[in-house]
């Protein structure tokens, strides 16, 4: 029974240390990729007492301003598990995911839309790096019709690699059309959550601008210009989750004015937009989540493996050494031989009533066989009595004719 209970122990405690080897090297990194699956998100980033551009088109009546208000973004990410699987080429099936992502930026007092966009692009599972891929889109005019490829998306977009390092990376701007360096800068602890922090700066960047745009500008803020340009800054501070690459706050600082020929320069955009509270709530309980697969299948399960497969292998080692121990016991005291079933005969010179008796009683050294010799040896006179009553031992043959 302990061979074969520790034969079973060895052969768990086999199991559980090939299982704890498996998760790390083939389970973890399987859970550090963006799922085709992943569930659409959405997140908000509120600018207060912003100033922004307004264009209102009544008609041929074209109306300019930039009032000031408080603004609220809302971007939805909408990955397409049927595209990923029947629209990318060969070379990125299975290592990257599409997803379409929609921006709308309203006024929070007249629910009124300032701006928005949408696109479309192909992402690395693992690096959240954009991928290049033919069928990118990009659309910041609200047309139905969107060119497909007039984007060439770069460097990470909506996410930063599983596993993030404290090192610079390159994140895609919209407004540039493509990637600036974002620097680490540290380490700052978010709602209970420890996350990296980068920070992005663009400054006073000229920005490719349809002449007609600039034309019209100008002739409402800088009619004695004859040419001019819109010149970008942005601070975009992003807080980055380190294992699982996902934001879980962003800044951004965006300025953009109206620099003419001559003349001074015209603000059409300042705005401070930061993650609303309850996003920045949100995104770090979904961090800590995730944090929590990950670890329980890339740490704490191939430990617990492992410590139970030593424990159960030792264990069925232990118990099959001592039953082969009993069982070698056992086959030495069954090769013995059994004892001789002969009884012991006590040598001891028989009793006898006269000295006749025991002079005719042979010795144990006159009996040439032995006691295991076929000669059947005298009885016993000891327990013979002279009570009359008492039957007697068979007389002797003289003494029959005596009586």
């Amino acid at each position: 029974m302990k061979l074969r209970v520790g034969a079973a122990l060895f052969g768990l405690g086999v199991l559980l240390l090939v299982f704890a080897a498996g998760l790390p090297l083939y389970v973890a990194p399987a859970v550090t990729k963006l799922p085709y699956d992943l569930q659409p998100t959405t997140s908000a980033a509120e600018a207060q007492n912003a100033r922004f551009l307004k264009i209102t088109k009544i008609g041929d009546t074209v109306t300019i301003d930039v009032p000031e208000a408080t603004l609220v973004s809302n971007v939805e990410v909408i990955p397409q598990p049927e595209d990923t699987k029947d629209r990318l080429p060969k070379d990125l099936k299975g290592k990257t995911v599409i997803w379409d992502v929609y921006q709308t930026v309203k006024r929070t007092d007249t629910k009124e839309v300032v701006s928005q966009y949408s696109t479309e692009l192909a992402l690395d599972r693992v690096s959240g790096a954009a991928a290049r891929w033919k069928d990118q889109w990009l659309n910041e005019t609200g047309a139905q019709e969107t060119p497909v490829g007039n984007v060439t998306y770069s460097g990470q977009v909506y996410k930063f690699p599983f596993g993030t390092k404290k090192r610079d990376y390159p994140v895609f701007d919209r407004d540039l059309k493509r990637a600036v360096p974002a620097k680490f800068m540290g380490t700052e602890t978010i709602k209970g959550l420890e996350a990296y922090r980068f920070e992005q700066r663009i400054e006073n960047e000229p920005l490719t601008t349809p002449e007609s745009s600039i034309k019209t500008l100008l002739g409402k803020f800088s009619p004695g210009a004859t040419t001019g340009q819109i010149v970008y800054s942005n601070t975009r501070t992003l807080w980055v989750d380190p294992v699982t690459g996902s934001y879980v706050k962003v800044r951004e600082q965006q300025h953009k004015e109206l620099r003419p020929d001559t003349g001074a320069p015209t603000v059409l955009l300042d705005a401070d937009f930061n993650y609303t509270e309850a996003t920045i709530t949100k995104s770090v309980k979904t961090a800590k989540e995730n944090r929590s697969k990950i670890g329980l299948i890339s740490l704490w399960l191939p430990i617990a493996a492992g410590v139970l497969g030593l424990i159960a292998l030792v264990a069925g080692v232990l118990l099959v050494l001592r039953s082969n121990g009993t069982g070698a016991a056992r086959h030495r005291a069954d090769t013995v031989p059994d004892a001789d079933p002969t009884p012991t005969v006590v040598d001891q010179p028989a009793v006898a009533d006269d000295a006749r008796d025991t002079a005719e009683q042979p010795t144990v050294a006159e009996r040439e066989g032995g006691p295991l010799s076929d000669e059947i040896p005298p009885a016993s006179t000891n327990w013979k009595a002279d009570d009359p009553t008492v039957p007697g031992q068979r007389p002797a043959p003289d003494e029959v004719e005596k009586h």
